[in-house]
């Protein structure tokens, strides 16, 4: 019952296949008329204008421009990028004197075991 089965859907299988083929020819040539007859359509001239949507602008009024700031502030922020940069000076200093001394006991461990 299996095997007939498998055969009957072979069957089924094949035949759809060949319904679904052309009676082309595969071994013909490709010519120029027929491979380049996509990009000729592409390559064809524009004619439509762009329009414009007035609906795009309509909020541009409404938009506000960024706050103006203070000398003060400004001088304020300055400082505390400052004082920031100078802590991250600091830190990559100590990150530094750390990789140092890790290295300075491998050395020493290395040393220990020759």
């Amino acid at each position: 019952m299996k095997k007939l089965t498998t055969y009957a859907a072979l069957g089924t299988l094949s035949i759809a296949l060949v319904a679904c083929g052309t009676a082309e020819d595969a071994s013909a040539p490709a010519s120029p008329d027929t491979v380049e007859m996509a990009a000729d359509e592409a390559l064809e001239p524009i004619v439509e204008e762009p329009v414009a949507d007035p609906e795009a602008t309509e909020d541009l009024e409404a938009i506000e421009g960024p706050a103006a700031v203070s000398e003060e502030a400004a001088a304020a922020a300055a400082d505390n990028a400052a004082n920031v940069a100078e802590e991250a000076a600091a830190a990559a200093a100590e990150a530094e004197a750390a990789v140092d001394a890790a290295g300075d006991a491998v050395d020493a461990l290395e040393d220990i075991g020759n």
